[in-house]
C-alpha cells in the first residue's frame, strides 16, 4: 500500500490564469480520473506533491473530503527551467490492480577492462500490481567482455512482475574500448577515400630543412672540399 499520502482540495477554477494563482498559492493543480469514473480536478499541497513525485511511477494516497482513493502519477509536467511542477495527471488503481509501467534500468558491477558499456534501453515496460511497482530493474554488467549483449528477455524481473517490452530488444551492449592508434588509422583511412590531403603540421615542417638551407649546406660543403 502507498505511504505517499497528500491531502487534496476540489478545484472549481480552470484556465492558465487560474493555475497561476494556484502555483502561486504553492499548490499544483491536478486532475484524477479511472475506471469510469468522471474526471476530478484537484489541488495538491505543493511541497510535499514535489517531495512524492520526486520518484517515477508515485503511487499516492489522495485524501480528498476524507476519503482514500490511490492513484498512480500518470504525467507529471515540470518547468522546463524553474523546479516547479506546472500540472499533475493520476490515475484511479485499486489494490491487486495490475498496471503497465515503464521502470528505469540501474546498471551495476564493472564490465571487463578496454571496454565501453551503452545502455540502449534506459527503462522496460512491465506490467505489475499497482501497489507493487519496482523503483528499478538491476542489470549486472560485472566482467561482462566485450561483444557481451544484454537482451530484455535476459533481465532478471522482480517477484511477479511481467515484461512487455519486446523480449528481444537490446537493453546493453559491451562493446570493445577504441585505441586512440586505431581511431587515427580509422580517420586516416575516411580521409583517403574521401580524397582528403592532410597539411604537413608545424612539428614535422620544423624537424625538416627548409629546401633553401639543405642547397646552402650543400654548397658550403662542396666549397670546404
Amino acid at each position: 500500500m502507498s505511504d505517499l499520502k497528500l491531502t487534496a482540495e476540489p478545484r472549481t477554477q480552470f484556465g492558465k490564469g487560474a493555475a497561476r494563482k494556484i502555483r502561486r498559492d504553492h499548490k499544483i493543480p491536478a486532475v484524477m480520473y479511472g475506471h469510469g469514473s468522471d474526471p476530478v480536478h484537484i489541488t495538491l499541497p505543493g511541497h510535499d506533491a514535489m517531495l512524492a513525485l520526486k520518484s517515477s511511477n508515485a503511487l499516492l494516497t489522495i485524501v480528498l473530503d476524507g476519503k482514500e482513493q490511490l492513484a498512480l502519477a500518470k504525467d507529471v509536467q515540470r518547468d522546463p527551467i524553474k523546479p516547479v511542477i506546472e500540472h499533475v495527471d493520476l490515475v484511479i488503481v485499486r489494490k491487486g490492480e495490475k498496471v503497465v509501467v515503464d521502470v528505469p534500468v540501474h546498471l551495476e558491477g564493472e564490465a571487463g577492462p578496454e571496454t565501453v558499456v551503452t545502455t540502449d534501453h534506459t527503462s522496460l515496460q512491465l506490467e505489475v500490481e499497482a501497489t507493487s511497482i519496482p523503483e528499478h530493474v538491476v542489470v549486472s554488467v560485472e566482467g561482462a567482455e566485450a561483444g557481451t549483449q544484454i537482451l530484455a528477455g535476459q533481465v532478471e524481473l522482480p517477484e511477479g512482475a511481467a515484461l512487455v517490452t519486446d523480449a528481444e530488444a537490446l537493453v546493453v551492449n559491451v562493446t570493445a574500448q577504441v585505441t586512440a592508434e586505431a581511431l587515427e588509422a580509422e580517420l586516416s583511412e575516411a580521409e583517403a577515400e574521401a580524397g582528403i590531403e592532410r597539411e604537413e603540421s608545424d612539428e614535422a615542417a620544423g624537424s625538416a630543412p627548409a629546401a633553401g638551407d639543405a642547397a646552402a649546406e650543400a654548397g658550403t660543403a662542396a666549397d670546404e672540399a
